[in-house]
């Protein structure tokens, strides 16, 4: 981040920082580190724009499209042209802007909500960190997955190494990538929806996808392994590899 800041200085670059994700941190040893805090600690002249949303955190309101950008370091006469550029646009949502306003304002210890306030946010928190090692548990059990341990946001990007010839030439022969043909296989085995890798740019020859741990992984429905099964998605992700890879072996 450092090295990102003097870079900024050097090619006077306005540095743009999306920290949407600063309360997703489930990791004691890695805490989240702010741009300001670090520009401000250096003493740095940089021009620096700060992001938050309340789609991320533990506000998780992902519909109402309730946000903020903080400028730092900006010339004022620049800072009221952004202000007047923001202030003709189209406002969000009531309800969006008051979300925004809880996110950055939440109860304060003296306050008649602020015990049940803590109560939410912790469950929430421990529900997202306990559902992101369970993904990682589950992941580590398959053949030929890949993934780093979870330290934050709501997503990990397993990848898929050392997949069967038969399997990519299933999926070139329906004019697919591999990892989109395996995402496409997951929903219709086990009615998991995941995001193939090649949207996002992943390194030529490799493959991913993206899958999401926001939402709870304990539901039942059914699939072509039973009529009712009563495994989580992480318990689904394992039986469709495993059926996957035998099949294409």
């Amino acid at each position: 981040m450092e090295q990102v800041i003097h870079l900024c200085e050097t090619e006077n670059l306005v540095l743009m920082a999306d920290e949407v994700y600063q309360t997703n941190i489930y990791t004691s040893d890695r805490p989240f580190h702010s741009f300001k805090k670090l520009v401000a600690n250096l003493n740095s002249p940089i021009e620096l724009v700060s992001f938050h949303s309340v789609s991320k955190g533990m506000i998780g309101e992902c519909g109402h499209r309730g946000g903020y950008f903080e400028l730092h370091n900006f010339d004022p006469q620049v800072q009221a042209q952004l202000y007047k550029l923001a202030s003709i646009n189209l406002c969000p949502p009531i309800l969006g802007q008051i979300v925004v306003d809880l996110m950055v304002k939440p109860p304060q210890p003296h306050h008649a909500s602020y015990q049940s306030f803590q109560k939410e946010f912790n469950a929430i928190y421990e529900g997202l960190r306990s559902r992101a090692l369970s993904l990682k548990d589950a992941f580590s059990k398959m053949q030929g997955v890949e993934c780093q341990s979870p330290e934050g946001a709501m997503y990990l990007f397993p990848r898929l190494v050392d997949l069967p010839e038969k399997a990519l030439k299933a999926a070139e022969k329906e004019g697919k990538k591999i990892d989109e043909y395996y995402c496409m296989r997951m929903l219709e085995a086990v009615g998991v929806c995941v995001i193939p890798g090649s949207g996002f740019g992943q390194k030529d020859g490799t493959w991913h996808y993206r899958t999401t741990f926001l939402a709870s992984l304990d539901y039942n429905v059914a699939d072509r392994y039973g009529s009712l099964q009563n495994g989580g998605a992480d318990d689904r992700l394992v039986r469709f590899h495993e059926s996957f890879m035998k099949e294409f072996s």
